[in-house]
């Protein structure tokens, strides 16, 4: 069986105010479609993520619509797709139900969901479990359960996926979490404030394959047995640079996989320029002209930002390399934020000198980050 994989669409995504959706729409109207009709896999695994946030615009909305159209009723694919974390699971799995006789399977449960598939060499049961936050799991899997954490919420899914399988078949699972291990960049958004979210590889044990969504960074563990495909297109400067793909995986009779990386091309890559505002401009005279840049200026001249774009195109962000400078309007310092919003706040807190939280006021700053961030979902 011959499955591609792909995670992190972040439909309707933007940076420094740029908008992805014309990227996003030629790639995957485009080179994704011509590798799903080169390669023709039995079913196309979307691991979350399909959107940015849980009220996607709505020219995002029709995007997905016209590309899932073009994959199953165009091209006669079935599609097995799961909610991630920007994600509102049950907005997602409208009409799931049916959709699964035209060939869209859109797992419609935190808990977990199996799609019984067959090749010449018998069954193979794609297993699929959208995004849950550990509250959500405990109310689904009862008080007995014991579920306080992401990774115990992950153990719970898991066992109920090996559950929902015949023992004969071999094994497919797509899910969308934070495996230990994984390697990060700045586009992903934190799965737990004030801790990391992760889930153990332990809990994949048995599985022929599982399908992961969440890192933008394509990866594998377990000799290929787990994997990270990677977003698409880099979705924050920290990922200027890194290759973006899609993953052909191939499932032979033993349940034994082998996985090729088809690379995916953007039209406006991300990069970083670093260097003095002269080099800056007479660089802009060579190739990547047109590239979406990060400008970090190593000194400092008064109109830097406008002599910058009457250059290049599309600097999206201007950074200053001296950690006390305010930067022009628009402008940043060069310093790092951190990702969870809790390590910001300590980060402010120390810049201003105004020293530690006591515990109380922890718990509460936590309460109050997580009651916004629910909010948003």
């Amino acid at each position: 069986m011959r499955l591609l994989h792909t995670a992190d669409w972040h439909l309707g995504r933007a940076l420094c105010g740029q908008s992805f959706h014309a990227e996003q729409e030629r790639l995957l109207t485009g080179a994704f479609l011509d590798i799903l009709r080169e390669t023709k896999p039995d079913a196309v695994l979307l691991a979350g993520d399909i959107y940015d946030r849980a009220l996607p615009p709505a020219d995002s909305v029709e995007l997905l619509d016209e590309v899932l159209q073009r994959i199953v009723r165009g091209l006669g694919i079935p599609v097995v797709m799961i909610a991630g974390n920007h994600d509102d699971e049950r907005r997602l799995a409208f009409g799931s139900r049916l959709l699964r006789d035209a060939g869209l399977h859109i797992c419609d449960s935190a808990m977990g969901c199996a799609f019984p598939f067959e090749d010449a060499h018998g069954p193979v049961s794609i297993l699929a479990a959208g995004y849950g936050t550990p509250a959500l799991l405990a109310q689904l899997f009862g008080a007995e359960a014991g579920i306080t954490t992401h990774d115990a919420g992950f153990a719970a899914v898991t066992a109920h996926l090996r559950g929902l399988a015949p023992r004969s078949a071999r094994s497919v699972v797509v899910a969308h979490a934070f495996v230990s291990g994984g390697l990060t960049s700045e586009s992903e958004r934190m799965l737990q404030v004030g801790g990391s979210g992760a889930v153990s590889a332990a809990h994949l044990a048995g599985f022929h394959y599982t399908a992961l969504g969440h890192l933008h960074r394509r990866q594998s563990m377990a000799e290929g047995r787990i994997a990270y495909s990677g977003s698409p297109l880099a979705y924050s400067f920290s990922e200027a640079g890194s290759a973006k793909s899609v993953t052909l995986v191939e499932l032979d009779a033993t349940g034994h996989v082998t996985a090729e990386e088809i690379a995916l091309t953007p039209r406006h890559p991300l990069r970083v320029i670093r260097g003095t505002l002269a080099d800056v401009l007479a660089a802009a005279d060579g190739p990547g002209r047109e590239d979406w840049l990060q400008v970090i200026l190593t000194d400092r001249q008064l109109g830097a930002k406008a002599l910058l774009q009457e250059r290049y195109p599309s600097v999206l962000e201007l950074r200053f390399e001296s950690p006390l400078t305010t930067g022009e309007a628009g402008g940043t310092t060069g310093a790092r934020m951190p990702q969870d919003p809790l390590e910001a706040l300590m980060a402010f807190r120390a810049a201003i000198g105004a020293g530690q939280l006591a515990e109380e006021e922890r718990a509460a700053a936590i309460q109050a980050i997580q009651a916004a961030l629910a909010g948003e979902r």
